[in-house]
């Protein structure tokens, strides 16, 4: 049965004015924080709200906000320094850092930045939009998604006209931040022109009804669930942007949303394979050497662990697969993030081979993911503790979770026919 989510009265921590090193240094606090109780957390598979308070309080929702932004809300000008916010490069590693203490956190907050971002994508032009001062300058969090339906499965949510505005209604299934957004973005098609519209939704109102789905396999805690929307106004205001349905007509820089989230995410799986790598690691050094009986009563020691040839060997494919799996996501992000500096000249050809390299990222980190998540539970013997050990089985149900929701081999595919053919990935506005 759907609930009402709780709605929060207090006021989210306004961002700190930060160079690069404060942002590193804020987000391994929060990292450390949120390692030291993760398998609690994840058994309890409760809604992440202690969790969301963890990064407004580090300011992380805000990390994208334009310094103008920043300065109209008083953060930036009161400290005399014009500079507020980060770039992409610097949330990516915010985001792969987070993702290693805790995966479902990790993906609650890299799908808040490429919402955070919606008004830029969507909107006339590329520069900051008006929804960004109260829903990222104050640190709000974003749920949602911008995505088209499958169009075999209805037509999912729709905005119809109503006075100067629409009513929104519809259901659709949330990925993250059902049960903790303050806001909600959504893509609905607008009943009057086909076109897809994305709207910005208060989840307080009174026709949104969330259902929580928390008991999963793994990304237990990214506030997952399904949205009710029953006649729930939308002011004109609130419409952050449109576009449409035939691939061919988007712009090639609005089609740089979906190939944000794509590539945030594999971040997240990069984050995970990280963290489980390092954890596991942690584990083998501290087996102690074994004392056993030798000849004459001598005492003898079994081999450490850390000598033995084949685990060096497993740690040492491991770690290279990590390695490599990180400079093809580096790759991507470098092109991605010069995409987005380019905004609205971006062409289509240079969207194409942004494609491409995302495509690459989500194969490697997807495969590499699944594959140390799975490994280190041959080298550990404390992985599924139930007495307090590390119970590293969390990250392999993560890794398992996440990389679900998309398909090395179709993305393989796109870049051989990209590679073969010259055939552009698929144009579309479907992450």
């Amino acid at each position: 049965m759907p609930t009402k989510p709780v709605v929060r009265t207090a006021a989210p921590r306004k961002p700190p004015v930060a160079d690069d090193a404060m942002w590193r240094r804020v987000t391994r606090e929060v990292a450390d924080d949120l390692a030291a109780d993760a398998i609690a957390r994840d058994r309890a598979g409760k809604p992440p709200y202690d969790e969301v308070a963890r990064l407004r309080e580090a300011g992380l929702p805000a990390l994208l906000t334009p310094p103008a932004l920043l300065g109209r809300a008083g953060t930036a000008s009161d400290a005399g320094d014009g500079h507020s916010g980060a770039d992409w490069r610097t949330a990516t590693a915010v985001i792969r850092e987070i993702s290693a203490a805790d995966g479902s956190i990790g993906e609650l907050i890299a799908r808040h930045y490429v919402l955070s971002w919606s008004g830029r994508f969507f909107g006339a032009s590329d520069g900051p939009a008006g929804h960004e001062d109260p829903a990222v300058a104050d640190g709000l969090l974003l749920g949602g998604g911008t995505d088209l339906p499958d169009p075999e499965s209805g037509p999912g949510l729709t905005l119809s006209p109503a006075g100067s505005g629409h009513v929104l209604n519809g259901r659709r299934t949330v990925a993250a931040g059902v049960t903790v957004a303050d806001r909600l973005v959504v893509g609905a098609t607008a009943t009057h022109t086909g076109e897809l519209l994305i709207a910005l939704v208060n989840p307080a109102h009174p026709g949104v009804l969330a259902g929580t789905d928390n008991d999963r396999l793994g990304q237990r805690l990214t506030g997952a669930g399904s949205v009710d929307f029953d006649n729930v106004p939308v002011e004109a205001g609130h419409i952050l942007g449109v576009t449409s349905r035939d691939e061919h007509a988007v712009p090639a820089f609005t089609a740089l949303a979906p190939l944000a989230l794509r590539l945030v995410l594999s971040h997240v799986a990069l984050g995970i394979a990280e963290g489980a790598l390092a954890e596991a690691r942690d584990v083998s050094r501290a087996v102690a050497p074994a004392p056993r009986s030798g000849a004459a009563g001598a005492t003898t020691y079994a081999v450490r662990p850390s000598g033995d040839p084949y685990l060096l060997l497993a740690y040492g494919e491991l770690a290279t697969a990590a390695h490599t799996a990180a400079a093809v996501v580096e790759r991507a992000t470098d092109a991605l993030e010069q995409g987005l500096a380019t905004g609205r000249d971006l062409g289509m050809d240079e969207r194409a081979e942004i494609a491409v390299l995302v495509a690459a990222a989500e194969a490697v980190t997807s495969r590499s993911a699944v594959d140390i998540t799975t490994r280190i539970l041959e080298l550990t013997e404390a992985a599924t503790s139930f007495d307090g050990g590390p119970a590293l089985d969390r990250f392999w149900r993560n890794a398992r979770a996440l990389t679900a929701q998309s398909s090395p081999t179709h993305r393989l595919r796109d870049i051989g026919d990209h590679y073969l053919n010259g055939t552009h990935p698929p144009f579309t506005a479907r992450a």
